[in-house]
């Protein structure tokens, strides 16, 4: 499938700020399934300066500031994606997950290397509450390793209230599991401390959803905004994506914006300002079949 992907973000002070400075993870990006056509951010005030590179993980980024008093930025990310159907994989067919983690201790080639550094905590994820023992109830022993990350996104999605008025951007993974509730990025933030607890790396994605589904087919939570879900690494499959917002496994439908070790390294946009004082901010999202436009 192709899509065209629109991401609008508009701030609104309520008073001149006279410097800001800006960082945006808006760029699509390259995965096995998908691949990025266009890519383009517009800016209105323009810029004073702004730059592109890639983060630690390999996500493109930008930085731009604003010199000049403003009250009003607008942030338009638009994007043309050919997005693939992942081929099907048997769980029973992954890795155990004893001998997952018993890889990682020696990891002897690249990608184990690389999976490493996604099983230790991250500043929204690091948890004092018993998360080993939530987890633990999805991987007995022997158990291979996607059967046991299948069965705990149906739990998270069981057992977790999507609720988008009970959390926001800094809420910790403690409080989400204390409260049971929250929206896709804490739900993430959940599947991900449960596996790092037993020592297996997980990473979280974000992206969007199709938000106009096909004729009988229902919308799916997350679909109005950025979304966000989790990944596990599977020998010998490699990283599998895991919506527990909405208990499937990531497809056709669901587009990859960046992914890190939780939110805080994949936010949408973050950055500083002087002045405004109070601001409003919009957010709107659309993900539509190319030529349905």
């Amino acid at each position: 499938m192709e899509y065209l992907v629109k991401h609008r973000t508009t701030y609104r002070y309520l008073q001149d700020v006279s410097y800001s400075c800006h960082l945006a993870h808006l760029h699509l990006r390259e995965t096995p399934c998908q691949h990025v056509l266009a890519s383009d951010v517009s800016l209105k005030p323009e810029p004073a300066a702004r730059e592109q590179r890639s983060d630690f993980f390999g996500n493109l980024c930008e930085w731009f500031n604003l010199d000049q008093p403003h009250t009003f930025l607008e942030v338009l990310a638009e994007s043309r994606v050919r997005v693939e159907e992942p081929a099907p994989h048997d769980p029973k067919r992954s890795e155990s997950w004893e001998s997952v983690r018993q890889r990682l201790e020696q990891p002897g080639d690249d990608e184990t290397r690389d999976a490493v550094q996604f099983i230790f905590d991250s500043p929204l994820t690091a948890f004092k509450s018993d998360v080993a023992a939530y987890a633990a109830k999805s991987f007995s022993p022997g158990r291979p390793l996607l059967a046991g990350a299948l069965e705990l996104m149906s739990r998270i999605h069981e057992d977790f209230r999507y609720d988008t008025t009970v959390t926001d951007a800094t809420t910790p993974v403690d409080q989400v599991f204390e409260i049971r509730a929250g929206v896709c990025q804490d739900l993430a933030h959940v599947g991900i401390a449960a596996m790092r607890s037993l020592g297996l790396p997980a990473r979280y994605v974000s992206g969007y959803l199709l938000t106009r589904p096909p004729p009988g087919m229902p919308r799916l939570l997350g679909a109005d905004a950025s979304h966000a879900w989790f990944s596990v690494w599977a020998p010998p499959f490699g990283w599998i994506d895991l919506d527990p917002t909405n208990n499937v496994a990531v497809g056709e439908g669901h587009v990859t914006l960046a992914y890190g070790r939780d939110y805080a390294d994949v936010a949408p946009l973050n950055g500083i300002i002087l002045g405004g004082h109070d601001h409003v901010i919009e957010v709107g999202v659309d993900v539509i079949p190319a030529g349905g436009a």
